[in-house]
């Protein structure tokens, strides 16, 4: 999934999410936090997989959920110190929700895979000879998946959401 589907499902999710355990729309800095728990697991796999070399794939350490999990219990426990619980869940369903919509595709591709979810107990398939796929092969890829597609449709979703609960997260700027 490319990060404006991560974005919008990331949004969607807290926002539902505040909306049944308080009654309320989704606040400014829970939805930062929200955002940047949804290109959480990207932002540390990509870059240390396509640019550092260090991980197999651009899906595994900040991917798994044997990472993930023990790392959104310490934010959650750490923002509860700091009386900022709202924090920890934003971040745990913004990257929580990173990994479970990629591993969306098994359902339907018999060639797709959620072994990243397990990563290192469960190995992924490595890159070829030629190396982590650039941005443009991955873009002409998605271009034919009705998957691809359906991100601007939560895109959409998610934007009148956003903009029916005033902006949160950019309010203070407009």
């Amino acid at each position: 999934m490319w990060p404006m589907g991560h974005l919008a499902i990331g949004y969607i999710l807290y926002a539902v999410s505040t909306r049944l355990r308080f009654d309320e729309e989704p606040t400014d800095v829970p939805v930062l936090v929200v955002l940047f728990g949804s290109l959480f697991p990207d932002l540390v796999d990509k870059p240390l997989a396509w640019y550092v070399g260090i991980l197999p794939t651009g899906r595994t350490l900040a991917h798994s959920l044997l990472v993930l999990v023990p790392l959104c219990t310490v934010v959650y426990l750490v923002s509860r110190y700091y009386d900022r619980v709202e924090y920890g869940i934003a971040f745990a369903i913004g990257a929580l929700s990173h990994s479970l919509v990629d591993a969306l595709p098994v359902l339907w591709d018999d060639e797709a895979t959620g072994d990243f979810l397990l990563w290192p107990y469960w190995s992924v398939e490595l890159y070829d000879e030629s190396g982590p796929p650039t941005v443009t092969e991955l873009l002409v890829e998605s271009l034919s998946q009705p998957y691809f597609l359906s991100e601007f449709v939560l895109l959409a979703i998610a934007l009148v959401l956003w903009r029916g609960h005033g902006y949160p997260g950019l309010r203070r700027y407009i």
